[in-house]
């Protein structure tokens, strides 16, 4: 009996003292404590006199292993998200914790049925999945397999498991392990490149308020989200001559071809008559550097009826032509076209949108600009006249790399 007793606690001392403590915990449970406080039987208090604190080297610890795995002597192991020992692998949401000083057959067992016992500490000759050299002393290395590691860039969830600390041949090195443990040991959610926690794991501060997001990964996918899909303008000037090279006047009722200002309070644009043929105006931009010529630019046009003829659908008639450097001046073919339809009996004077694409194929890149002429397409003005209120040139931004 005495030596059960020492076995689980030490001393006879121990036991007996331990014994107390229970004992008069019940009978106060039993009794009650003679007032209204509950009784404090392991109160956390700072220490008052000398104590003896139990210490390992934390050299091997054993480790409970996942249910139905199989744990061979000499591999690497990781800990799954739930906490059980599993054979290394390139797998998301594991984390190394060592070499296997054992082989831990949990084939037929339970979560937890069986230990394995697993170094933390040590260089460990490790075979590499891919060649190295040298020259990649010092360079962190990532799970394989149970028993392959790599350099970053050669698995995919960048489970790391230590440094090359010598280099033996071109598929053999010792490596470190201890980095791996202590990183580990900082943070659950290490597992990239560069050995920085995940972007997932680390909380936005926003002092300022600028985002609703709460961690980074939700903060940068906000911003490149934004990077990627924003929208510039090129504002197109209201024309100053047509394309006959005449200057424009204020405009002149009549049956004339010849577009002109219109000059009416809250009306400033160009103005033409309900002519069969109306003739075209001109106007030059330049193309922006963060213009991205790889997708599709849209030309939008603002104007307004006088009237509310059902069939006086009008569109526009736009030609476009690139001035490109080290190429003639009017080398290129015209990439323009029609517009979309204005509704012909919409109320007279309301402000209507329409648009034209101009294809991604003849779009060009900074530096260059842009030639239009514009005007309203032959036969869709039989009765009310038309006024173009605004053009603008809507493109889509590219990431300046510098």
């Amino acid at each position: 009996m005495r030596k059960i007793i020492c076995n689980c606690f030490g001393s006879v001392t121990t036991f007996f003292m331990f014994f107390c403590v229970c004992l008069v915990a019940l009978t106060m449970k039993i009794f009650g404590s003679g007032g209204e406080e509950p009784l404090m039987m392991f109160a956390m208090t700072a220490l008052a006199a000398d104590k003896k604190t139990e210490y390992r080297e934390g050299v091997d610890i054993s480790i409970p292993v996942d249910d139905a795995d199989v744990i061979y002597a000499g591999a690497m192991v990781s800990v799954n998200a739930d906490g059980y020992a599993v054979a290394a692998g390139d797998t998301a949401s594991t984390l190394f914790v060592g070499i296997a000083r054992e082989q831990a057959d949990n084939s037929l067992g339970l979560d937890g049925a069986i230990n394995v016992t697993v170094r933390r500490r040590g260089l460990f000759k490790m075979s590499f999945a891919t060649p190295i050299t040298i020259a990649n002393v010092g360079d962190s290395v990532y799970i394989a397999d149970d028993q392959n590691v790599d350099l970053v860039g050669n698995v995919n969830n960048d489970v790391f498991a230590g440094i090359i600390a010598e280099y033996i041949d071109t598929t053999h090195a010792w490596v470190d392990i201890e980095p791996a443990i202590r990183q580990s040991d900082a943070a659950a959610h290490i597992a990239d490149g560069s050995g920085a926690h995940a972007a997932s794991a680390i909380s936005v501060a926003d002092a300022g308020q600028f985002t609703s997001q709460t961690e980074v990964e939700a903060a940068l996918q906000e911003i490149y989200q934004h990077l990627k899909s924003a929208k510039g303008i090129v504002d197109i000037p209201i024309p100053y001559f047509t394309d006959a090279g005449a200057a424009l006047a204020a405009f002149s009722n009549g049956d004339s071809t010849v577009p002109g200002y219109c000059v009416t309070a809250k009306g400033l644009g160009i103005r033409w008559n309900n002519h069969a043929t109306p003739g075209a105006v001109g106007a030059k931009v330049i193309v922006p550097p963060d213009m991205d010529v790889t997708a599709n630019a849209v030309l939008h046009v603002l104007a307004a009826k006088t009237g509310a003829t059902v069939g006086d659908a009008t569109k526009f008639t736009v030609a476009a032509y690139n001035n490109v450097v080290d190429a003639e001046f009017d080398a290129d073919a015209n990439f323009g076209g029609d517009t979309s339809a204005m509704t012909g009996d919409a109320a007279a004077k309301t402000v209507q949108h329409e648009t034209l694409t101009l294809a991604l194929a003849n779009l060009a890149a900074y530096p260059a600009a842009v030639e239009l002429t514009i005007k309203p397409k032959d036969g869709t003005l039989g009765t009310d006249d038309v006024i173009l209120l605004a053009a603008w040139i809507e493109y889509k931004k590219k990431l300046l790399a510098a």
